[in-house]
């Protein structure tokens, strides 16, 4: 199993058949996503998390600032 949903699973998830509504979804639920060549990448442990409420936390690269505290 990969850790990226498929698109079978995408639509499964979202209820949507095209790109463009299935990330709109996303977006509106708070799951972070990333769109490639019109295609999207969804994690799985992303999805995980929002099913059982927790809050998804997603980086954006590694906080320089902390080592000079």
């Amino acid at each position: 199993m990969s850790e990226f949903l498929s698109p079978a699973e995408l639509h499964d998830l979202t209820d949507m058949a095209r790109v463009k509504a299935q990330e709109e979804w996303l977006t509106a639920h708070s799951i972070p996503h990333k769109l490639e060549d019109k295609r999207l990448i969804v994690s799985r442990e992303h999805v995980r998390a929002w099913i059982e409420g927790r809050e998804v936390v997603t980086s954006t690269g590694p906080n320089w600032a902390a080592l000079n505290a």
